[in-house]
């Protein structure tokens, strides 16, 4: 870097403070930093103040594009690759692009991370991955600003809607019950994160995969200024199935261990820590993990729609509890949400396995089975949406194939129902939307479906079909693109235009086959339109 770079530099670094323009956070904060309206001169380019860090392992297919992608930003000063002891063409193809390729000094993720950092020539540091695709322009920028802010000592990347399945499954249900003051951030097993020198090298770097968490945690347990900046949506490859079960493994043992430096690993936590991963899949954020590149979905209604009978009903009768359901279900309430948590209430002391059991047996109608897998050889994803219970839709999930299951969950405390009812938060309106008619619809299916809409979803789904049978499914089937009714209970449903009454699944699959053959037709007229042309 020449005199007037650093010059440079520090005059702007100087403004950045002066002028503050981001929002400030504190540590107890659990808001993202957002860029705020500032003056002209605060929107320019920042100067050379960043080295930028790449950890590398047979990353040929996409090593130049980041290390080009990195190069572009203003505020980078020089990219350094530590290179894990690659056997393909990472090292040569990183130093074409333009990087200084270093070799890491032993094997794992943390330790080619902690190499990188002690020889940066930057006090701001900022760490890719190596495989990184679809980054919009100026992230790196956007990581430095609140740390040259002083609004922040280490940031996270907040990208898409929700993270892996690890992230979904391990790191924030445990987050949750040992460091809940870091339970809001979206992606803590992230590895695009910027922060400074100084800190880094106070820390701990992990080996292996547990790298990511474990510095998120240390950092906040040195009173460091945390912060979370919205990158949008961006691409990476997937780890492999194996891969995943030691990462989740890694990353069990880093939390549990820095919960065991802090005085806080008991017992109860521990339980408290498998109900919490349980419920963690009842989540809209875990079922889009489940999305697998596909763009067309199907939702089924469970009970009355998948099943022939209702599963709180069924669960009334197996506890000699029909009585006491009864009374809520003959409109002891006109509050839906507190019909339902009464009714949650009644089956309070039931254990697990009876949930489950009940759930087992229920009838399932004929052909949904072959219906679900039509469907998803068609190329959909198949979730089931249910008003009721998750520990019976997850079962039910599971015995006709679907890939997820959405619905509420009753509280477990060591396997016990505790008689709690938490409502799915992808059946309540997004409190960021306008004030319409739609966003004043309450708990319902609608706002699942318009999550699975959401622009963020890369790639969006391009088409939703839904079948309910009762008037909690109004919603949902008026916003579906194709919708079906099956042995509608409610006379509203009749009235819905463009919604199909159908007596058995095998109709369903038929309307899939026809819009199928369709399609295909369609694609085969493109294709002559073409080569007559």
């Amino acid at each position: 870097m020449n005199i007037w770079q650093s010059t440079w530099q520090l005059v702007q670094n100087w403004l950045i403070r002066r002028l503050s323009p981001l929002q400030k956070l504190d540590t107890a904060t659990t808001e993202p930093i957002h860029p705020a309206p500032a003056p002209l001169l605060l929107e320019a380019p920042l100067g050379p103040c960043v080295s930028v860090i790449i950890p590398a392992l047979n990353e040929q297919k996409r090593i130049a594009d980041v290390v080009r992608y990195a190069l572009s930003d203003s505020a980078t000063a020089e990219v350094i690759v530590v290179d894990d002891s690659s056997i393909d063409n990472t090292v040569r193809l990183a130093r074409d692009a333009g990087a200084r390729v270093i070799t890491s000094s032993l094997l794992g993720k943390g330790a080619s991370m902690a190499d990188g950092a002690w020889v940066a020539k930057s006090e701001i540091l900022v760490y890719l991955d190596g495989d990184l695709k679809g980054l919009r322009s100026g992230i790196i920028s956007d990581l430095a600003r609140p740390l040259l802010a002083g609004h922040a000592e280490l940031v996270k990347a907040r990208f898409g809607r929700g993270g892996g399945r690890v992230t979904e499954l391990t790191a924030k249900p445990m987050l949750k019950v040992f460091f809940p003051e870091l339970a809001h951030f979206n992606q803590p097993l992230g590895g695009i994160i910027a922060a400074r020198k100084s800190l880094l090298q106070q820390l701990t770097f992990e080996d292996g995969y547990g790298v990511d968490i474990g510095l998120l945690i240390d950092a906040w347990r040195a009173n460091a200024k945390l912060a979370e900046v919205d990158i949008g949506h961006l691409e990476h490859d997937s780890q492999p199935l194996m891969d995943l079960t030691s990462m989740a493994n890694e990353i069990s043992r880093v939390i549990y261990s820095r919960a065991r430096e802090s005085g806080r690993l008991h017992v109860e936590q521990i339980t408290a820590m498998y109900e919490s991963q349980r419920q963690a899949t009842a989540s809209w954020d875990y079922a889009i993990t489940r999305q697998k590149n596909r763009t067309k979905l199907l939702l089924l209604d469970m009970d009355g729609t998948v099943t022939t009978s209702r599963f709180a009903t069924l669960l009334a009768q197996a506890t000699g509890q029909i009585d006491e359901l009864n009374k809520h279900l003959d409109g002891g309430n006109p509050d839906a949400l507190t019909r339902s948590a009464n009714i949650a209430q009644i089956f309070r002391f039931v254990h697990r396995q009876k949930f489950e059991a009940v759930a087992k047996a229920m009838p399932i109608r004929t052909g949904v089975i072959e219906c679900v897998k039509a469907f998803k050889r068609a190329g959909f994803m198949v979730g089931v949406v249910s008003d009721s219970y998750f520990v019976a839709a997850e079962v039910l999930r599971k015995r006709i194939f679907a890939d997820f299951a959405l619905a509420h969950t009753v509280q477990f405390q060591g396997d016990v129902c505790t008689g709690e009812l938490s409502i799915n938060s992808a059946f309540l309106p997004d409190p960021n939307t306008p004030e319409t008619a739609a966003a004043r619809i309450g708990i319902s299916k609608h706002h699942v479906l318009v999550q699975f809409r959401s622009e963020d979803i890369q790639p969006r789904f391009d088409t939703i079909w839904a079948i309910g049978d009762n008037d909690n499914d109004v919603e949902m089937l008026s916003l579906a693109d194709r919708a079906w009714m099956i042995e509608p209970k409610s006379p509203r449903l009749k009235t819905l235009a463009g919604v199909t009454e159908i007596a058995h699944f095998d109709e369903l699959t038929a309307a899939l086959a026809l819009a199928v053959q369709e399609q295909t037709a369609q694609a085969d007229r493109a294709q002559s339109v073409d080569h007559g042309s």
